[in-house]
């Protein structure tokens, strides 16, 4: 099949690995502009671009996709179908429309369950202990189009959003594949989402990453898994100084919230006020990796140790 590939981030890597090993032709591929990146803001490619360079095939990275240069580009390459996995920009009406068979989208969720910019950190951040990826029709709503199919995925109590991102990514990779088969072949059956059943996954902002002690231990350990290892979740002090936190565990022990309860094997066990369900209720929980501002990443007590912190002291 001639399909133009609309992709971004590490997650669609192994969607496009997979188209080229499948034979599909690609005279292009859209990505995202390099932006600057890091400490020293140096601009770094998007990893589509370096894949693509890598097997030598077309390239395209517009700022605004309903430019004429690049609807222009779009026709000229002529493809069946236009295959989106984490763009990053909506797709205008004029390119939706302009392949025979349209467009389809590989998104890491169940949908019509968290639909937006971050379903894989708000899936672990709420506890959900299933997730997947659904291939759907490019639509003007966000994430609403009809469904082809869906493949579920457990969320292990071990994950992190890096690590289940890892898989869903090699998921989607698969799923498309079925998809792309089934459409060939004609048999492709499409259903609608029901709205009801909608739910959103906004993109991770600054608010969303710092820790809330009135939280119970488990709903501020989901947090944490699901910010980690990027943005990562953080406690701020008084001063305003920050301490990533990127592993932690519910924990035994009553203290005030934000103070330290005691140091434990590799971990830092301060003090909480959330209970299940919301009910204020002495809580811990034990920092077991954490990385301070402008340092290294290091085990929960060798932060302790560094801090020479002690019972009641404040963590940060």
């Amino acid at each position: 099949m001639r399909l133009v590939f609309m992709g971004s981030p590490a997650f669609a890597v192994p969607a496009l690995e997979r188209l080229l090993a499948d034979g599909h032709s690609l005279p292009l591929v859209v990505t995202q502009p390099d932006r600057p990146a890091g400490r020293g803001q140096s601009f770094a490619s998007p990893p589509v671009k370096v894949a693509a360079t890598r097997h030598g095939l077309p390239l395209l990275q517009p700022h605004r996709l309903a430019d004429p240069p690049t609807l222009a580009t779009l026709r000229a390459a002529a493809p069946e179908l236009i295959v989106v996995v984490a763009f990053g920009q909506f797709l205008p009406r004029a390119i939706r429309e302009l392949p025979p068979m349209g467009a389809v989208n590989v998104h890491a969720s169940l949908l019509p369950k968290y639909r937006g910019a971050a379903p894989i950190n708000w899936a672990i951040i709420r506890g959900e202990r299933e997730t997947g990826v659904t291939i759907m029709r490019v639509e003007a709503g966000m994430d609403s189009g009809a469904v082809l199919l869906r493949r579920a995925c457990p969320i292990l109590p071990e994950d992190e959003a890096g690590t289940l991102h890892d898989r869903l990514a090699l998921l989607g990779a698969d799923a498309l594949a079925e998809a792309l088969s089934l459409i060939a072949r004609h048999e492709d059956s499409w259903r609608p989402q029901d709205e009801v059943e909608a739910t959103f996954a906004p993109k991770i902002g600054d608010r969303d990453c710092q820790l809330d002690l009135s939280q119970s231990p488990a709903d501020l350990v989901n947090r944490i898994r699901g910010l980690s290892p990027a943005p990562g979740a953080y406690l701020r002090g008084a001063s305003g100084r920050r301490l990533k936190v990127l592993r932690a565990a519910a924990a035994d022990g009553a203290g005030k919230a934000g103070t330290v309860i005691c140091v434990d094997g590799d971990g830092l066990v301060i003090g909480t006020v959330g209970g299940p369900g919301g009910i204020p209720a002495a809580g811990a929980l034990a920092l077991l990796e954490v990385q301070p501002e402008g340092k290294r990443r290091m085990s929960g007590s060798e932060y302790a140790r560094g801090r020479r912190l002690v019972e009641g002291m404040p963590c940060i």
